[in-house]
């Protein structure tokens, strides 16, 4: 027992929970806890906006698979930070924010920046902790970042009166914590493992489809043997790419509305789906009537409410997916040997794969393409670079030709879809892992929502790469305005402002244009070698459409290849 001020009891916490770095703007309600981290030794960034210190934590935990931290004030300060918030709760991402709140008597009296953030981020958060003793600080801090960190990872909000953070108590630290009616299924029933392992041994057309989950357990190798044992093509999500290397034989991309051709296809044949850390989202299934209509579907996932949520499934197994699939995969081995690489549903994966490239519809045009550029990046970037990306059009560009190939090195937004992601993210990459290459691939509407984070990394020197698809719109809002609202552009065209060479520069950044492929490579080449924050605004035709993809309400058999097919 000690006696310390709340304010030092939540530094104290945070090191014992070995943060190192802070994302946050002070204000009047944590002015007592922003005192105490001044000389802590904690890395205090200070953004320019809180969504853009969400998203920074976000981008920190899941490039480093550790708690992110952000921080705000009460009122706007902690209002600004529920976007960011609800992107990590929506993709699973484990995030600790605190915020202040005003002195325990002004609490519900409409006090100057007074705002119920408990009651507005319940349904975004994990869990939400409002200490009102300071002497249970500790705790709340150790519970917060353990309930952010186990079983099905997300966010959890500390609010902290600022008055709480100035009174002094007897503090206790506790090693370990338990918390009541919260004890996360880690280890598979046994009986479920063996009834997968027969599903999957009697299949003819196996598939292995692995989401977020994958990445966020670290289950990586346990689910790349399985395939590899039974010769079964891979699928991802979108947020699961990087589950499986992209580059491998097996590995046939993700499937849904912006996924690759041949896994939309194969993914429909399959007789046995083994389905690991998946939500089946609509964005990647279609219509849920119409998807994997005759195969057997194992469903493994930590958080029990998501089996069976969207689609009915013919084995759930409730549990880590290392662990799961470590056993599902002892237990195949001890079965049988490595499966034929010439069987059956090897041929038909080649004769789809052939049939797809024959489909595959090329640009004519003499413009500088997305799709050159985003192979270039990939050339270009080392495997383990990251990528991170915004979201819009040149975000499914993405998903269908950039290829993963290592684990936590592709960051994006997929549940909430946040347009102002990916920039801020990549910062809180490159803070976590400053010895790798980051880039964030930019849509010029996506960038202009956080581009103020431009000054954050001149000011803390963090040189992380933005490269802009600039379309001069809102791509993928203007793609779905020219095929299904017969062209009709509601309020999507920006015009020619802004500049973003010149933007780049006024915060000391460093900016270049690109339009040739010749000038990106070198363009690119000289921003991965730099120390300094570099924009590289690449023109694109907005006319340069996604494909393949599939329509809205549609199944993903009625996937469409080029615009000749509306």
């Amino acid at each position: 027992m000690v006696e310390m001020t709340g304010a030092e009891a939540v530094v104290e916490a945070l090191k014992r929970e070995d943060v190192s770095v802070i994302f946050g703007i002070p204000g009047g309600a944590n002015l007592p806890i922003y005192d105490e981290l001044y000389d802590s030794g904690i890395r205090s960034i200070l953004c320019r906006h809180e969504q853009s210190a969400a998203h920074m934590a976000d981008g920190y935990a899941r490039a480093s698979g550790r708690v992110g931290v952000c921080m705000a004030t009460s009122g706007p300060g902690a209002t600004n930070l529920v976007t960011g918030i609800a992107t990590a709760y929506m993709d699973s991402s484990p995030i600790v924010a605190i915020t202040g709140q005003v002195p325990r008597a002004m609490i519900g009296r409409d006090a100057f920046q007074e705002v119920d953030i408990i009651g507005i981020t319940t349904a975004i958060t994990k869990y939400t902790f409002q200490p009102m003793k300071a002497e249970d600080i500790p705790s709340d801090i150790k519970k917060a970042f353990y309930i952010a960190s186990t079983g099905r990872p997300g966010p959890v909000l500390v609010d902290i009166p600022k008055d709480v953070q100035q009174e002094k108590a007897e503090m206790e630290f506790p090693e370990r914590v338990t918390i009541r009616g919260y004890k996360p299924v880690v280890t598979p029933h046994p009986l479920q493992v063996e009834k997968a392992v027969d599903l999957l041994l009697s299949a003819e057309r196996p598939v292995l489809w692995g989401g977020g989950g994958v990445n966020l357990s670290n289950a990586h190798e346990p689910f790349r043997k399985i395939a590899e044992l039974l010769m079964a093509p891979v699928v991802t999500t979108l947020i699961g790419k990087g589950a499986f290397p992209e580059n491998h034989p097996l590995s046939l991309g993700p499937i849904g509305m912006h996924g690759t051709a041949e896994a939309n296809r194969i993914v429909l044949e399959a007789d046995c789906l083994l389905a690991v850390g998946v939500r089946f989202s609509d964005r990647s299934t279609g219509r849920f009537d119409e998807f994997c209509p005759d195969a057997k579907i194992i469903h493994v996932d930590i958080d029990p409410s998501e089996i069976g949520k969207n689609k009915k499934v013919h084995l759930p197994i409730v549990g880590d997916a290392k662990v799961t699939l470590e056993q599902i995969y002892e237990r195949l081995r001890a079965r049988i040997a490595q499966q034929r690489e010439d069987s059956p549903w090897m041929k038909r994966i080649q004769e789809v794969r052939e049939e797809v490239r024959r489909n595959a519809k090329l640009d004519s045009s003499n413009n500088l393409l997305s799709v050159q550029v985003i192979k270039k990046i990939r050339e270009l970037l080392p495997p383990e670079g990251i990528l991170t990306t915004e979201v819009g059009k040149h975000q499914m560009f993405a998903e269908i030709h950039y290829k993963v190939i290592k684990p936590r090195t592709w960051i994006t937004s997929t549940g909430l879809g946040t347009m102002g992601f990916g920039f801020p993210a990549s910062i809180g990459a490159k803070v976590a892992k400053p010895s790798v290459p980051v880039v964030d691939l930019a849509g010029d509407g996506s960038f202009c929502m956080t581009e103020n984070s431009l000054a954050v990394c001149v000011e803390e020197g963090i040189p992380v790469v933005v490269v802009i698809l600039d379309n001069r719109s809102l791509g993928m809002v203007e793609q779905w305005q020219r095929i299904f609202y017969n062209r009709r552009y509601s309020s999507v065209r920006f015009g020619s402002t802004p500049d973003f060479v010149r933007l780049a520069e006024a915060y000391g950044a460093v900016g270049i244009r690109a339009t040739t492929i010749e000038d990106f490579e070198k363009a690119f080449n000289h921003a991965l070698l730099s120390e300094v924050v570099t924009v590289i605004d690449v023109p694109v035709n907005p006319e340069e459409d996604v494909y393949p993809f599939v329509p809205p309400g549609s199944g993903l058999k009625d996937i469409l290849y080029g615009p000749e097919e509306l």
